[in-house]
């Protein structure tokens, strides 16, 4: 499809939502918008959407449903599965900032947080569950979740969900729900075993592959730096002290590499957090609240906890240690980059990490 400036208005939308999009600032829809949400509106057939971090994948496949479930239907319409807490909540807090008057019940399900405060929320009623796909397949397994009214299911960064091993758990949910239900899967790439996904469990499908715009490449600058292991946390100083308003994520390979270089930091006047696996939710929060206020301006994470964290406007992202993919590198520095500004993603690399960079 030809790119062009179009407007949310010209994507036949309900006032209510335009209203929404308006008090966000939305103003111009992205690729993956433009050619998802007149396919979804208009049609009934599946959709597999790939496009890059940072190309408004939700909005594109969150709009339409906003724009066709129910109100006076309170069990579950439409699930949307996940692979990561954080994910979960931002999903469900840019749904509700998108449906405006509407009152559906959005809510995010997720393991780390209490399931008894969960079950009594589901038994109140939900328009729009977002879980991540252990906790849905534990409500399921404990009869505190119906999944008989589900109209539409929505698959987001499948390719994230694939690599933390979630394929079978997505399986058995997809096969609760019921068969004419319609399917959307949304990823930023599409290994084999995800279209194998789509082909067992979607009917005839689209597909949208969206490149030109999506990678970010010509919006980060993308440099590496050589440096003994031993020299890293000195390099990554210099990095931050010549940055005018460093606001950036320092990636490292292990939990104990994120406390060690967040500490390290700190000792040394830097407003650093870590932030993997072994931190409770509480705690995972309010380090990201922290964040988003830049109360925090140097976050070292490790590629786990970092996956759909909503931090705009990120100046920075710092390889600490060289990813071991790259597919992992491409998620990373599509983390700066976004929405139109440039970033700058730096690795520091030892002269053994050299050839796998």
């Amino acid at each position: 499809m030809q790119k062009s400036l179009r407007t949310f208005a010209s994507l036949g939308l309900s006032e209510k939502t335009l209203e929404a999009l308006r008090t966000k600032g939305f103003e111009i829809p992205t690729e993956i918008q433009i050619q998802a949400v007149p396919l979804l509106l208009n049609s009934e057939t599946d959709l597999v959407g790939q496009a890059q971090t940072g190309t408004g994948k939700t909005a594109a496949f969150g709009i339409p449903l906003l724009e066709t479930i129910r109100s006076d239907r309170r069990l579950p319409q439409a699930v949307i599965l996940v692979p990561t807490r954080e994910l979960a909540i931002q999903v469900s807090e840019e749904l509700n900032s998108l449906q405006g008057s509407r009152g559906y019940v959005i809510t995010p399900i997720y393991g780390g947080q209490p399931i008894g405060s969960q079950i009594r929320t589901l038994k109140r009623g939900v328009h729009i569950l977002v879980g991540t796909p252990g906790r849905v397949l534990d409500h399921l397994s404990r009869k505190t979740l119906d999944l008989s009214e589900v109209t539409h299911a929505v698959l987001y960064e499948a390719d994230e969900m694939l690599n933390q091993g979630f394929i079978e758990d997505i399986e058995t949910i997809l096969s609760a729900m019921p068969k004419q239900r319609r399917t959307a899967l949304f990823s930023a790439t599409m290994p084999k075993r995800i279209l194998t996904l789509a082909e067992t469990y979607m009917r005839s499908y689209e597909q949208i592959v969206i490149r030109e715009e999506s990678s970010g490449e010509e919006l980060t600058e993308q440099t590496y730096i050589e440096v003994r292991e031993q020299d890293k946390l000195e390099a990554l100083c210099r990095i931050i002290d010549s940055s005018k308003d460093f606001y950036g994520l320092v990636f490292c390979r292990t939990k104990a590499d994120t406390d060690k270089v967040a500490a390290q930091l700190k000792s040394r006047g830097y407003r650093a957090e870590a932030l993997h696996g072994d931190i409770s939710q509480g705690q995972r929060e309010k380090i990201l609240d922290a964040c988003r206020k830049r109360w925090v301006t140097v976050l070292a994470a490790t590629d786990v906890a970092a996956r759909g964290l909503d931090i705009p406007d990120l100046t920075h992202v710092v390889n600490y240690a060289v990813p071991f993919d790259a597919e992992n590198y491409l998620h990373r520095t599509g983390r700066t980059g976004r929405a139109g500004k440039t970033g700058t993603a730096v690795s520091l690399v030892t002269p053994l990490e050299a050839r796998r960079l």
